[in-house]
């Protein structure tokens, strides 16, 4: 009996103690569903803290709330993937027409036009993705890419340097933005 008290008490102590050690890494820890304190925490991130955060709003964006939509979107993407962009197309406009306030849909379906030369429809998607998700750095940067293509480096820088208000590691931003600088900013004499 003594020892299985001694037991009980060695085990409560460590739970205790490891509790009370944890408890200051939990109180930190973030709470992946609070988007305004992620994109927060985001802004004034180190780059090791800013990939972990962006895994977090990548995981959030990109849940519908619904199996089904979520379905759709698996399928749409898996399918860009096959390089069937015209599968993909059909799977995320199902999934647009279903789901019309979930932004990462748009975003998703914007690419697929994009990857197709549909610019027109692509920027539309854009801009209904940043419509309902104006913090979407993703989003933000695609528009930038499309301002590129038609040859409109300054409105692709400042939609770039937007994107990096946001999300100030997110290398294919910086990346962009370095090679834009000097025919935006122009050449220091």
């Amino acid at each position: 009996m003594i020892t299985n008290t001694m037991n009980l008490k060695a085990i409560v102590a460590a739970t205790l103690l490891s509790v009370v050690y944890l408890l200051p890494f939990c109180a930190n820890a973030q709470d992946s569903t609070d988007e305004p304190a992620l994109l927060s925490t985001l802004a004034g991130a180190n780059s090791s803290e800013a990939r972990g955060l962006d895994r977090q709003l990548q995981a959030l964006w990109s849940k519908s709330g619904s199996p089904a939509m979520d379905l759709l979107l698996k399928r749409g993407r898996d399918a860009v993937e096959r390089g069937d962009l015209l599968e993909a197309i059909e799977h995320l406009t199902a999934l647009t027409d279903h789901a019309p306030n979930f932004a990462y849909g748009w975003l998703q379906r914007a690419q697929a036009y994009f990857l197709t030369g549909r610019y027109g429809p692509a920027v539309a998607d854009l801009e209904r993705a940043l419509f309902l998700n104006p913090n979407d750095y993703n989003a933000i940067f695609a528009l930038g890419n499309v301002f590129e293509h038609f040859r409109d480096p300054d409105a692709a820088y400042q939609a770039y340097l937007r994107a990096q208000a946001i999300h100030p590691y997110h290398e294919d931003v910086s990346n962009a933005l370095d090679r834009l600088r000097s025919a935006v900013v122009g050449k220091e004499l």
